[in-house]
């Protein structure tokens, strides 16, 4: 993503540096952004590095970081995105009654946004981006699984969780600033959509978006479920997580509610100016033992113009 001189200060403006000196960039250059996660072995949060515990490659080199904050306010863009397929069934109503609570925590109103996408044998967006709970839990009683007359009509298709992700980055998250997250409530299972698993990755690190992913399956066979939801989150620098008897819904959300409030900002301008558009590899890492950073580490880099 490209920023001129002012859109960058703004940022600057929105999340306060805790470096000493404030960078300045000329018009077209690009600032890669990144958000960052640092978790001990233990899963535990580590909220007081500082820039200089950080090292940053870019495509094996080393790069300069130029911005860093800790517990970044720009706004949050969540898309909620559930499995209604008929796989979902069973756990549908506690998918609906955490999600709802989790919202309610987090969503700071005129500053953070969420809308709320389903798919099935089709991909619908019951609730565009809003700021407002009240439209958000009138949305999330509306998400359901097809009635009987819909799949004795369906023609091809099954579950479009490939599709819906596509969706939800091009249509809705590439045009969003600040922190971008997508929670898909699924068991993992893909069938019939147009897009790969491979589009889909690519559409979310194109719109610069995390994937968290929230396996919840009520017991039958998944296929390949499992490592599908587990690639989404690793390939978009999100997180997996598998709701069990002993590890509830709403205990994922409370995870994913401290990943989204204990981040660590971080920009930097590659040392070779992008001259054709191409993917770039990223390696964030702390200088401290037995941290584990959870980042994306891969951006698209852009020529100017």
């Amino acid at each position: 993503m490209l920023y001129s001189r002012r859109q960058f200060a703004l940022f600057l403006t929105a999340v306060p540096a805790l470096a000493q000196e404030e960078p300045t960039f000329s018009t077209g250059v690009q600032v890669v952004n990144l958000l960052a996660t640092v978790r001990t072995k233990k899963s535990e949060i580590v909220r007081d590095l500082e820039k200089t515990d950080f090292t940053l490659l870019e495509n094996g080199r080393p790069q300069t970081i130029r911005y860093f904050a800790r517990e970044t306010d720009l706004p949050l863009t969540i898309g909620l995105m559930v499995d209604t397929s008929m796989s979902q069934v069973h756990v549908l109503d506690a998918e609906r009654g955490a999600s709802f609570r989790f919202l309610d925590q987090v969503l700071r109103e005129n500053k953070d946004h969420v809308f709320v996408m389903q798919f099935d044998l089709a991909v619908q967006t019951r609730q565009p981006l809003t700021s407002s709970c009240r439209d958000l839990d009138q949305s999330l009683t509306q998400v359901d699984t097809p009635t009987r007359a819909q799949l004795r009509s369906q023609y091809g298709g099954g579950t479009l969780l490939f599709d819906a992700l596509v969706d939800a980055s091009n249509d809705v998250m590439k045009k969003q600033q600040g922190r971008k997250a997508l929670m898909v409530l699924s068991d993992g299972g893909e069938n019939g959509s147009d897009a790969t698993l491979d589009d889909a990755i690519d559409a979310a690190q194109r719109a610069e978006t995390l994937i968290y992913t929230i396996f919840y399956s009520d017991g039958g066979f998944n296929g390949d479920g499992k490592h599908i939801m587990q690639t989404l989150a690793k390939e978009t620098g999100g997180a997996y997580f598998e709701v069990s008897k002993k590890f509830p819904i709403d205990q994922v959300y409370a995870l994913i509610e401290e990943d989204l409030r204990s981040e660590y900002s971080i920009g930097y301008v590659s040392d070779r100016p992008a001259t054709t558009t191409e993917f770039r590899k990223i390696q964030l890492t702390v200088k401290r033992p037995g941290l584990v950073v959870q980042c994306r580490d891969r951006y698209w880099a852009e020529p100017p113009g």
